[in-house]
């Protein structure tokens, strides 16, 4: 995917569902029904994820997430993996999936793609997200508050090109500091696309590319792993905070499920204590947000576009 840029701009429970035990007359005179006409006991709300590191086992990764909405909502719930970020934004559009852990720029892509869908919860982190621009040990580039302008000489990979903190966020803020776009910036071309987070710190610290920019929960978390050494794959800056994550809902769950049903999901998930949920989003707490919330990531994709 060719990565176009342009000009450096400014960044800105009350169940609905019916019980198995319910007849079918009585769910569809709820107005529980599925497209297509199904009973709401018998729809399914679809979810998935981007891919955002190792895409396999996602299924079991994310399976306490569906356990737990299962269980607060009374509904069938079905994880669908993704192949890559493209693929979950599409799935959304099409509606072979109600609701989606997105990226902030993902969650734009699905939204404008489908009038009435919302951005609903996110984790607090989320609201002041981050980036880490990395470096392998032997460029010895150490942690600055000031943008690393040395990594212009140094071979240099971002994740995916749909990555809000793998890609299209760093991007912004090269531009910011340097004025010029990635094409300009670097002068050792190409820079890479690794796809993921965590293969964007393991090549760093193999050496295949100097340089490298992810989000800083995969960093920390892989440190404290011990997948990376710090001192082999080192954080050499930290990006100012921005809204990323977050569950973003179809208006088909309306129709599903019943009028209410998504303002009810959201309440939920914002009451969410379950510790099996959290830790599979890596997050601490879920708060309500809503399409307003990722106005600055809107702003900023009309200066980062993608071919």
């Amino acid at each position: 995917m060719k990565l176009q840029l342009m000009g450096a701009g400014a960044l800105g429970l009350a169940l609905v569902a019916s019980s198995c035990g319910k007849k079918k007359e009585e769910a569809e005179s709820q107005g529980g029904t599925a497209a297509g006409g199904a009973p709401a006991a018998e729809a399914v709300l679809k979810f998935s994820a981007i891919p955002d590191s190792d895409t396999t086992g996602q299924s079991a990764k994310y399976k306490p997430v569906a356990d737990f909405i299962a269980k607060a909502m009374g509904i069938k719930v079905e994880f669908v993996p993704a192949i890559d970020y493209g693929a979950s934004v599409e799935k959304f559009h099409n509606a072979d999936i109600q609701m989606a852990w997105f990226g902030g720029v993902t969650g734009v892509q699905a939204r404008d793609g489908v009038p009435g869908a919302r951005a609903i919860i996110a984790g607090v982190e989320d609201l002041a997200f981050k980036s880490y621009f990395i470096a392998n040990g032997s460029t010895g580039l150490i942690e600055s508050d000031t943008f690393p302008k040395e990594i212009a000489d140094l071979t240099f990979t971002f994740g995916s090109s749909g990555s809000t903190s793998g890609c299209v966020m760093p991007v912004h803020f090269i531009m910011e500091a340097s004025g010029k776009t990635p094409d300009a910036f670097f002068t050792k071309k190409p820079f890479g696309f690794s796809g993921a987070h965590d293969k964007t710190a393991q090549q760093v610290q193999e050496g295949t590319f100097q340089a490298g920019v992810m989000n800083y929960t995969n960093y920390d978390q892989m440190v404290a792993d011990g997948t990376i050494d710090p001192a082999k794959c080192v954080k050499i800056w930290e990006t100012p905070a921005y809204a990323d994550y977050n569950f973003t809902v179809h208006p088909e769950l309306e129709k599903m499920f019943g009028a209410g049903f998504i303002d009810k999901l959201q309440a939920a998930l914002a009451a969410c204590e379950d510790e099996a949920a959290l830790k599979a989003l890596g997050r601490t707490k879920l708060v309500k947000v809503d399409n307003d919330t990722f106005a600055g990531i809107a702003s900023v994709m009309e200066k980062v576009k993608f071919e």
